[in-house]
């Protein structure tokens, strides 16, 4: 440490041990360390009730500060946005994994006493409303009294239940005090690249458990006076894999959450404390106006309804923990969209299916802060970014489902797997809206589901324990919009600032050498607009022992269905080869397998021989490899949008000569016909040649085309026949049917709507196998077993579904936009 550096840390604890002295002081006075002598508990309580009594946070209907002196106002948010952003691009560079320092894997937020956010950072902003539950936890369980929460502490929680999406994702907060009141928290997160799982790498796949997902800090303390105690630095490196990559990730968010502490003790004492919190809450009601304000201008009231799935298929799998747990699931998302005629809504998941033995579980806080950073980069991407946001959304989160499981055995370690699934409709209510209004350059069919993880590990090229995380799937297609195309290889949902770090930054951390990287064809879901291609790396092993790699992501199913009679995305599928002759062809200066660019071409199998594994499905456990094996990272691609014969022909063309379509998927996809005219490629193309429209075939074979349509089209009724028998006789694969059974067992109003609408009977229920209903009766019978022991008003809802807020439309059969008491919007003009 430098003498500056050393120099700053004896002022911060000088200053700890200042405000140390008057926290205790006004603890002999029988005070708490809010304000005005209160405890955190009933500074939340109160904040609550002012709240809920008048529908603006803490009560403030007239904003002050901002309307005095506008100008000021901004001035003053804006820098503690630049205070936080600059803490994140500073403190990143002092991680050395690529999931930090390449990807961004890292955010930060401001957050008031009662750990709502006011400002955040750029990166991972997910979870910044999920260190707001890590902080309303600490304050519901009475922290301040026991561990106590003092100037100069640390806190560290990886705990989903608690307020998080998944273990590897790591926060460390520190409270901010001034003259013996908490004013402010800080906090930050970053994705670490391993937890000690019973599998290697940060998002094992093989548990059926929690207690397979790694290691679990549950809002505990591990510092004072900015210093970490001795026993948290021994236990917590002991516990991973890579210990030195976590004690660096560790130094990041502290060097990040101390450099925002002492912006906003400079800031606080240039402005003073008054002017200081009159802005903290200032700019949560701001936020939250901005938010209802965005709805009104943007949406329709009514109600927004679509479905997703996708699969998890265990049946047959090796190293899976518990034989319970052989069994294929499909998680089902149905969800609904209520748009308020105030500008609120509430976000529905009536009719999820039960939680299930895998990592693939959500919590609360998982789903309030996926959606939460799904709204960011749709609904407020300009106005102002904290937990205002939060305070204008309902969340109905069914307990027990997947994605509110009220269980501490569940497991989490990969909830991004049916989080990013489960958002891709909300994705299309919104664009059904935006629609409406007219908002166009707004609307997006949905980006990509964020997957393959490429992951595991063993004994590295050095000899050491190790475990890798390939981020590389943090530049997914992108879904594409009403006016462009998809953005390629661009972003992901949980990172709308992605990027898929250089190869060599990768090879430092990994013993896994690139053969080759390349744009992905026929990945972006074909439309008039579309979806923006994935892409692939093919990797080998290089000097290892005891190695692990194992898949996870959608694999026979597609989560992310097309928009406006768009296309899905490209499912998912594994390619690996062990025990190849690769080393051989090196020797020989061979070819050997740089891509797989088309899967049904057998380049890849010419090119290498071996045992190649080359299936359908997306997750596999981990599985060994060796020197020279072959492993295939395919990142998926996003969604279309709209009919694609009627996109233009040339663009085709121009997809083909950049690598995002294959020429025969130009004609069996989008009925454009185009012709080979030169073996050299001219542009970078994805395959071998330049290629010309044949305009004439193509309008031939694109008229062929709607004729086949008008042929083959039936009415709804007849379709709706045909289906109807097939449910009524059962007609269905087991996993299916357990699916349905699994959501018509968690929710009555589902299983009304079903029987009504497939007009079955009262009594209908599905007909499984005795393995299946087995795996429901087994997970229906393991009953609640939440973590939460108080909680504030807004977290009851997670438990007592009749204190839950007003759900104005449920679940008929024959509802429709006409139901509405007024089809006319009835917005004000205030943006209240």
């Amino acid at each position: 440490m430098s003498s500056t550096d050393q120099t700053k840390t004896e002022e911060r604890r000088a200053d700890a041990r200042r405000e140390l002295t008057k926290v205790r002081e006004k603890r002999q006075r029988g005070e708490g360390i809010g304000w005005n002598g209160k405890t955190l508990r009933e500074q939340l309580a109160k904040l609550e009730d002012k709240t809920e009594a008048t529908d603006h946070y803490n009560g403030l209907s007239t904003l002050t500060l901002k309307q005095d002196d506008p100008i000021r106002y901004e001035q003053l948010y804006a820098r503690l946005r630049g205070d936080l952003v600059t803490a994140r691009e500073i403190s990143k560079e002092v991680s050395a994994t690529p999931i930090v320092e390449q990807e961004g894997e890292l955010c930060y937020g401001l957050f008031t006493p009662e750990g709502d956010s006011i400002a955040v950072s750029t990166g991972i902003i997910v979870h910044i409303h999920t260190m707001s539950e890590a902080i309303k936890f600490i304050i519901n369980h009475d922290y301040e009294e026991n561990p106590k929460i003092e100037p100069g502490d640390i806190f560290v929680n990886n705990d989903p239940h608690v307020g998080d999406v998944h273990p590897c994702d790591l926060m460390t907060l520190i409270p901010i005090f001034h003259e013996g009141e908490l004013v402010a928290w800080a906090g930050g997160v970053n994705h670490v690249i391993d937890t000690g799982a019973i599998g290697p790498g940060s998002m094992n796949v093989s548990q059926a458990s929690r207690f397979g997902d790694g290691a679990y800090y549950t809002a505990r303390k591990v510092g004072e006076e900015f210093e970490l105690y001795n026993s948290w630095k021994k236990e917590y490196p002991a516990k991973t894999r890579t210990p030195d990559f976590l004690k660096l990730d560790e130094r990041t968010r502290m060097t990040g959450c101390l450099m925002i502490r002492d912006a906003v003790k400079e800031l606080i004492g240039s402005i003073g404390v008054d002017t200081f919190k009159q802005l903290s809450r200032e700019a949560v009601e701001d936020g939250r106006r901005g938010f209802r304000k965005r709805i009104k201008k943007t949406m329709l009231p009514g109600t927004y309804r679509g479905a997703s799935f996708v699969d998890a298929l265990y049946e047959g799998q090796a190293n899976v923990t518990r034989e319970y747990a052989n069994e294929n699931h499909l998680m089902h998302a149905p969800s609904e969209l209520h748009i308020r005629e105030d500008g609120s809504f509430q976000v529905s998941f009536e009719g999820a299916n039960k939680w299930g033995w895998h990592p693939y579980n959500c919590t609360p806080a998982a789903i309030q802060g996926g959606v939460w950073v799904m709204l960011t980069q749709t609904v407020i991407p300009n106005e102002r970014v904290n937990d205002g946001a939060y305070y204008a959304c309902d969340f109905h989160l069914p307990v027990g489902s997947w994605a509110n499981t009220q269980n501490t055995e569940t497991a989490h370690a990969y909830a991004w797997h049916f989080l990013v699934s489960a958002w891709a409709p909300l994705w299309q209510h919104l664009s059904r809206g935006y629609y409406a209004r007219g908002f166009w350059e707004e609307i997006n069919a949905g980006n990509a589901n964020t997957s393959n993880w490429l992951q595991g590990g063993g004994i590295d090229q050095f000899d050491k324990l190790h475990a890798v995380n390939s981020f590389e799937a943090a530049c997914e297609g992108v879904g594409a919009r009403y006016v462009e195309d998809g953005e390629p290889h661009a972003s992901a949902v949980w990172n709308p600032e992605g990027d898929m770090g250089d190869a060599e930054a990768w090879e430092r951390v990994e013993p896994l050498p690139f053969l080759g990287r390349a744009v992905k064809p026929n990945t972006g879901g074909a439309g008039r607009r579309a979806g923006g291609s994935g892409f692939e790396s093919m990797r080998t092993v290089k000097d290892v022992s005891r190695w692990l790699l194992y898949e996870m992501g959608n694999g026979y199913m597609t989560s992310d269905g097309g928009l406006f009679g768009g296309y899905p995305a490209a499912s998912g599928y594994i390619l690996n080869a062990t025990d190849t002759d690769l080393q051989e062809r090196f020797e020989n200066q061979d070819d050997y397998p740089q891509h797989d660019l088309d899967p049904e071409s057998g380049e890849f199998e010419s090119k290498v021989d071996g045992e190649i594994t080359r299936r359908p499905e997306g997750i596999s456990t981990p599985k060994e490899f060796d020197d020279y094996d072959l492993y295939l990272n395919y990142l998926r691609g996003g969604s279309g949008l709209g009919d694609p014969l009627e996109r233009d022909p040339e663009n085709v063309v121009d997809d083909i000569h950049d690598g995002y379509v294959l020429p025969r998927h130009a004609k069996d996809a989008y009925a454009v016909v185009v012709e080979k005219v030169d073996d050299e490629a001219r542009h970078n193309s994805a395959v071998h040649g330049e290629y010309e429209l044949d305009r004439e075939a193509t309008e031939k074979l694109r008229a062929e085309r709607l004729a086949e349509r008008a042929e083959k089209a039936k009415p709804v009724s007849e379709w709706y026949e045909e289906e109807r028998e097939r449910i009524r006789e059962q007609n269905l694969i087991d996993d299916v049917k357990k699916t349905y059974e699994s959501s018509m067992r968690m929710s009555t109003p589902f299983a009304d709507f079903y029987r009504e609408f497939w007009e079955l009977s009262e009594d209908f229920e599905w007909d499984l196998s005795e393995k299946a209903q087995r795996s429901l009766d087994n997970r229906f019978d393991t009953g609640l077993r939440p973590m939460w022991d108080n909680y504030t008003r807004r977290h009851k809802i997670w438990l007592n579904v009749d204190d839950e807020p007003y759900v104005p439309y449920t679940w008929h059969a024959d509802r429709s936009i006409q139901d509405l008491s007024d089809i006319e919007s009835t917005f004000g003009d205030d943006g209240r």
